[in-house]
């Protein structure tokens, strides 16, 4: 039985030809269900950007892309004095200039900033969330409650990342649709997972963004190649990172589940009576929990004994 070939990836392509593509027709790149143009004509975006994007495939010149994007220098005086980058959908600026250096976190930020806004034909949590076995944990939560730091830490160490930032749920069948971008660490979280996982692939800092210092883990590249399998929800929890806490995780009631899902949608309003029905659909397959930790391996030793025990009954 012959194998089909490998579609090409970022990987593939050169320096050379990466920065042509990119300051030219722009990079055609598929994350997850979305396919995205980039263009830019900055080195301050290209050198981080080839190297964290180089196991993403790359997008068939016949597909439709879902969102064209730029980060480039404004014109005027701006281009040259206090260099600016500009990000850019479709032609139009929706936010205040960058300082040129922030150029790469700035088309992370607003990528994610198109799907928010834009991809409303799913069901969008504010959520990370993980996979194991064809079986998702979610993770709800709120900035600075540690969610990316452990969701990091377990995916790197046996389970598959769908998402940081984004739980997608298909409506017809309530499945969540993976999503596996870079995953944006800030300030300390950056140290604890260079110590707790050296192997993890982290690019440079930036410090002094608008979010504090940050820096981005490339998934693993098992996470990227399956992003065609969709997960069924089957564990949510709520986390919170609290120095010196001792480990704390305690089931929680399905309503006060409920409130805290849909409290965490992006666009819950907008999908109306489907988002209720969804969300009420999840929780009820779900077991719910709130967790405080403040140490790492008791929270994915923790986790694991969870998913193990849940799926054994």
């Amino acid at each position: 039985m012959t194998q089909s070939p490998r579609s090409m990836i970022v990987g593939d392509l050169g320096r050379g030809e990466f920065d042509k593509r990119l300051a030219g027709p722009g990079l055609r790149v598929r994350f997850g269900p979305f396919n995205i143009r980039i263009g830019s004509p900055l080195d301050a975006f290209a050198g981080v950007a080839h190297q964290l994007y180089a196991p993403y495939p790359l997008v068939e010149e016949n597909a439709l892309i879902d969102f064209h994007v730029r980060i480039a220098s404004p014109r005027g005086l701006r281009r040259w004095v206090r260099r600016q980058a500009c990000f850019s959908l479709d032609g139009q600026s929706p936010f205040a200039p960058y300082t040129i250096e922030h150029a790469f976190p700035a088309v992370e930020w607003g990528i994610n900033w198109c799907i928010a806004t834009r991809a409303h034909h799913l069901l969008m949590l504010h959520s990370a969330v993980v996979e194991r076995d064809g079986l998702a944990m979610l993770f709800p939560a709120s900035p600075g409650d540690g969610k990316s730091t452990l969701c990091t830490a377990l995916v790197h160490s046996g389970w598959r990342l769908l998402s940081d930032e984004f739980g997608l749920i298909r409506p017809e069948d309530g499945l969540l649709l993976p999503l596996p971008r870079l995953i944006p660490l800030k300030n300390e979280s950056i140290e604890v997972i260079r110590r707790f996982r050296p192997e993890a692939l982290i690019g440079p800092a930036f410090y002094n963004t608008r979010k504090g210092t940050v820096a981005h883990v490339r998934p693993p590249v098992d996470s990227v190649q399956r992003a065609a399998e969709t997960a069924r929800p089957r564990w949510f929890v709520f986390p919170r990172w609290i120095a010196h806490s001792p480990l704390d995780l305690q089931p929680m009631s399905k309503s006060q589940a409920f409130l805290m899902v849909a409290s965490n949608a992006f666009n819950y309003e907008v999908l109306d009576e489907t988002a209720y029905r969804l969300v009420a659909q999840m929780v009820a397959q779900s077991d719910c929990y709130s967790l405080c930790y403040s140490d790492l391996d008791e929270a994915l030793a923790a986790l694991d004994e969870l998913s193990r025990s849940s799926r054994d009954e």
